[in-house]
């Protein structure tokens, strides 16, 4: 159903409808793992590229995090799936970053991209955030790359979870929340309770409890159980006021 992780975005056999960026394997199974599930449930093409293998992990080898990423696909209903590699806490927007982003981004084609929210805590998620919308606007220009095609992705939303902000969009994930929790405990070398580091990391438990408390705070703006946040900085275009509501 999915193709291996790492496997290279040239050898895609049809383009992607969403496509999540993140800087770490276990990101987008936190933030935006019920859209996306949800979204291949409808019948749309989902992948998620993640930027980095955590290498920088208190947790857990790149090896292992990419092979559990690659199980979380499953789970996922993922289309594809793919990491890059980059160096874990130590993202830098550069040249060479934005170009080879931008490079995979003219492979899969996505029409929608998901970012992480623009403003974190850990450097990694907004440096995401930043080259993966530079590299969103470089995808589309025609002499980049002689060897890919132009794409410029049409729409591009901020996964906005654990940013305290209003959202503009809530994506009810009601029938897919327990999924995602799966999703996200596929990656036991962080989330398995363990004594190692263990004043570090909270017990699955209590993990599961906050995701939930999280999700049911989003679900119930909008009159549903779970719910996943995101914001938009461009202006939304509505055909049908009727719908959506």
């Amino acid at each position: 159903m999915w193709e291996e992780v790492n496997t290279g975005s040239a050898g895609i056999e049809k383009p992607l409808d969403i496509l999540a960026i993140a800087a770490h394997p276990d990101d987008v199974e936190q933030t935006c793992g019920g859209t996306l599930l949800r979204m291949a449930e409808i019948g749309y093409r989902t992948g998620v590229l993640d930027l980095t293998a955590g290498d920088m992990g208190t947790r857990g080898t790149p090896e292992t995090r990419v092979k559990e990423s690659d199980a979380a696909a499953g789970k996922m209903q993922l289309s594809w799936r793919g990491n890059m590699r980059l160096p874990d806490a130590r993202l830098e927007n550069t040249v060479s970053v934005r170009m080879s982003l931008a490079v995979e981004i003219r492979n899969l084609r996505p029409r929608v991209v998901i970012l992480p929210y623009w403003e974190a805590r850990h450097p990694d998620h907004y440096r995401a955030c930043e080259i993966g919308f530079e590299a969103c606007f470089l995808a589309g220009l025609k002499k980049l790359d002689e060897q890919t095609e132009p794409h410029r992705p049409t729409k591009i939303i901020y996964s906005s979870l654990y940013a305290n902000v209003t959202p503009s969009f809530v994506v009810d994930i009601s029938s897919q929340f327990e999924r995602r929790m799966d999703a996200l405990f596929c990656y036991e070398s962080q989330y398995a309770d363990a004594s190692d580091a263990a004043h570090l990391f909270p017990q699955q438990q209590e993990i599961r409890e906050r995701l939930s408390g999280i999700a049911r705070f989003y679900g119930n703006l909008i009159g549903v159980k779970y719910g996943e946040p995101f914001v938009v900085k461009e202006t939304m275009r509505v055909d049908d006021i009727t719908g959506g509501w």
